[in-house]
């Protein structure tokens, strides 16, 4: 009889420590999927590229890492920053909203960075050095603009053929960038 007293109380501790193990590990899961979530918002993300606009640095259907926190904090579910601590320097691959859509781009000017262009045999804007050819329309756009505007960058993909940027639709403010890829 005293045997069978110890197991009866040895099989109710089994059944009462795994409720208390149930509810830790359910409690781990649930915190780790908030944290999870917080990174993917806040900190890092993993995005897929479409698109051949940034070739031959970044092909298309390419997997890119993007730092939430490179110039500030990302407003959760919008395009803007909520808090900016930096802006992006030259050569950065920045990440920004553009009519609903992620659009990763090469930041080749930044507030203040003289503007010249050219129409002799085709048009070009020279930005720091660098030749980039413009269409007949991105010409007459952006030629009333002789410097980059304060807060503001120019964008513009690696394959000037294949890409719409800043060429297109303008300078991009800087507190709409979210984000700046780190690995490509």
């Amino acid at each position: 009889m005293k045997n069978s007293f110890i197991e009866k109380n040895e099989s109710e501790k089994k059944q009462t420590n795994s409720k208390p193990q149930t509810k830790t590990i359910f409690l781990c899961i649930i915190i780790g999927v908030l944290i999870g979530i917080m990174l993917k918002f806040f900190v890092i993300d993993i995005l897929h590229v479409k698109g051949s606009s940034m070739e031959p640095t970044i092909s298309n259907e390419k997997t890119i890492v993007v730092n939430k926190l490179a110039y500030g904090i990302v407003k959760p579910f919008g395009d803007t920053l909520l808090v900016q601590w930096s802006e992006p320097h030259v050569n950065d691959i920045v990440i920004f909203l553009y009519n609903n859509n992620l659009v990763v781009k090469r930041c080749v000017a930044t507030s203040g960075t003289p503007l010249e262009y050219s129409s002799n045999s085709g048009y070009n804007l020279t930005v720091a050095g660098k030749n980039i050819p413009l269409t007949d329309i991105q010409y007459h756009r952006m030629k009333a603009s002789n410097s980059i505007p304060k807060g503001m960058i120019l964008a513009v993909g690696d394959n000037y053929k294949e890409s719409i940027d800043s060429r297109n639709y303008g300078f991009i403010p800087t507190r709409n960038i979210i984000g700046k890829v780190i690995c490509k």
